[in-house]
């Protein structure tokens, strides 16, 4: 798949504009604050319905305007697929072929994109949040079930938290409705694990191989989902539901001392290893960079493998920060294969056939030519 146009009005710094991009590599090329990483953002942001950089959607609309609006023109194995995003004060609102979603959740996977940032790098060294973030945006991006169960999960959590509250602070005695939102917290808890549990092989099985090529067969990569579970005793769902069931019978009394859930995916870490030692821990800022690379170029394959069309590939301001080692494996990994856009303020220092083909775009303060 790629990207035919693109045409924002109101966003950040760009008033209106209309682009027509090449099913190739695509070099956006400015001074910083220009406006680069505002319009790979724009792409993102109309494939994921969220930034990556803000969770305040009000940050995307221009200051003196009422809304923000994003459309793209797909171009899909069976055809051209028109999609646009508008983001006010109130909400969002998706369409797809001109269809408005009722759900953002089936909004969401329309058309595929991976996003490679600086802040990315932080994926290995940074919190167990960072991490549980990438899993649910790439998961929700090829399972729309999955990101229901999660919603439904967080929901949840939020009504148990309040609940534990009342009862840590005596202004509720009687425990029954805890119990309720406890049992409805199970089930959706083991969907969500064992979809990141099933997520997190495949995503090593396509990593592994590529880690191996960049370190020169030196180094082997391996991923482990940290859960409260014991995942080896209960592989299935209806085993992970009693798993959970006896972890939150038996902390009871401390979760009602604390006002807080103390179990549960929103917990739960993705551990690196690299021939057997723990990357975050003992690793380099290389073999967590290396690590970080892999897990991004691992999605492209992975993404085709599950929906059959690789994905729009976003490369941020990423290439200054890795060496010419990595930057020729990742140029050699996507050449020919994936639309990608790249921001950089300069190509000089980067020899690669790859780039020396692309289109060129040049932004200043938010006009492009």
């Amino acid at each position: 798949m790629h990207i035919e146009s693109l045409a924002l009005a109101s966003y950040r710094n760009y008033d209106r504009v209309s682009l027509e991009f090449q099913n190739k590599v695509n070099v956006i090329i400015g001074e910083n604050a220009q406006g680069k990483t505002n319009l790979m953002e724009s792409i993102y942001v109309l494939a994921m319905a969220k930034s990556h950089r803000t969770s305040n959607d009000k940050e995307l609309i221009q200051w003196d305007q009422e809304y923000a609006k994003i459309e793209g023109r797909i171009i899909k194995r069976n055809g051209p697929v028109p999609i646009q995003l508008v983001i006010s004060k109130k909400g969002k609102k998706g369409k797809v072929n001109h269809i408005e979603q009722q759900k953002l959740s089936r909004y969401i996977g329309a058309f595929n994109t991976i996003m490679f940032a600086p802040e990315d790098l932080n994926l290995v060294k940074g919190s167990p949040q960072v991490r549980r973030r990438f899993l649910d945006m790439e998961i929700g991006q090829v399972s729309p079930v999955y990101l229901h169960d999660l919603s439904r999960y967080q929901k949840i959590l939020v009504q148990r938290n309040h609940m534990l509250k009342l009862l840590q602070t005596k202004k509720e005695s009687d425990q029954t409705m805890l119990d309720v939102l406890t049992e409805q917290l199970v089930e959706t808890a083991a969907k969500v694990v064992a979809k990141r549990l099933e997520f997190v092989i495949q995503l090593e099985k396509w990593a592994k191989p590529i880690h191996l090529g960049i370190s020169r067969g030196l180094e082997e990569l391996a991923l482990d989902y940290k859960t409260s579970l014991d995942v080896s005793d209960a592989p299935d769902l209806s085993k992970m539901i009693t798993r959970y069931q006896e972890i939150f019978s038996g902390l009871k009394k401390r979760e009602i001392d604390r006002g807080i859930t103390l179990s549960g995916p929103h917990r739960d870490d993705l551990l690196f290893y690299v021939n057997g030692r723990d990357v975050q821990t003992y690793g380099s800022q290389g073999q967590q960079r290396t690590t970080a690379l892999s897990l991004k170029l691992a999605e492209i394959d992975l993404i085709e493998e599950e929906i059959g069309e690789f994905p729009i590939l976003l490369l941020d301001d990423v290439l200054s920060e890795l060496d010419g080692y990595r930057q020729s494996h990742l140029l050699n990994t996507i050449q020919g294969r994936v639309q990608t856009f790249v921001t950089t303020t300069s190509v000089e220092g980067i020899d690669h056939e790859t780039l020396k083909e692309a289109a060129i775009y040049r932004v200043d303060n938010g006009m492009l030519t």
